[in-house]
């Protein structure tokens, strides 16, 4: 008679994890930030509290972890080069700054449109905006990558004289993705890929070298 196997402990710490990963994402989409707990996130993912603690030491570490791992996973929307709220990829390159503009926009849209990342996204944004501490890691880890991406794109396209020299890149990237979230966040008007493309076409206008 062979032995049994011991119980793999890793990967039983990994079921874990991703339990609480879904249940902090899940509960501060149905009762918010503020009323998330991580008692709540505990008896969600069927795990003592201990445990939470042992790993991270605020709520808010918690969600913040859990919103970088669902930026992490992909999602059937932006594909490899798209970018959103929660995530960051390589930018395109195809030599055409207004066709690779347009796909990372419309990849964004795609995703902020997606239930599955928009409530964690608006709850972690409007949480931040009370919370110092709380908008800076969303800054730092969510958004600066991704602005990060269309500055670096915006410098090959000045370079190759697609755009007039001397721009300031980053005020550049938010003529982009300022209206983008503006409208976004507001929910005052639908969020298209129509939208995006006129974005590009408008913002395109005003950086074009001058004769």
């Amino acid at each position: 008679m062979t032995d049994a196997k011991a119980p793999d402990s890793s990967r039983r710490s990994e079921r874990s994890r991703r339990a609480i990963y879904d249940a902090a994402l899940a509960l501060v989409v149905e009762v918010g930030y503020g009323r998330t707990t991580i008692e709540g996130i505990a008896a969600r993912a069927g795990v003592g509290k201990q445990t939470i603690y042992r790993w991270w030491p605020s709520k808010s570490a918690v969600l913040m972890e859990a919103f970088l791992d669902l930026a992490g996973q992909g999602t059937d929307g932006p594909g490899a080069t798209g970018e959103g709220p929660a995530r960051s990829y390589a930018f395109p390159d195809t030599g055409d700054l207004a066709a690779d503009l347009r796909t990372v926009l419309r990849a964004t849209v795609d995703e902020m449109n997606n239930p599955v990342v928009e409530g964690p996204t608006r709850a972690l944004a409007a949480e931040g905006v009370l919370d110092a501490a709380l908008g800076a890691q969303f800054v730092e880890k969510l958004l600066d990558p991704a602005i990060r991406l269309y500055v670096d794109r915006l410098r090959v396209a000045e370079e190759a004289g697609q755009v007039r020299p001397g721009i300031d890149h980053r005020i550049a990237t938010e003529l982009f993705v300022g209206p983008l979230y503006h409208r976004w966040l507001l929910r005052t008007l639908p969020l298209t890929h129509a939208y995006a493309d006129a974005l590009v076409d408008y913002a395109l206008a005003g950086l074009a070298p001058r004769p």
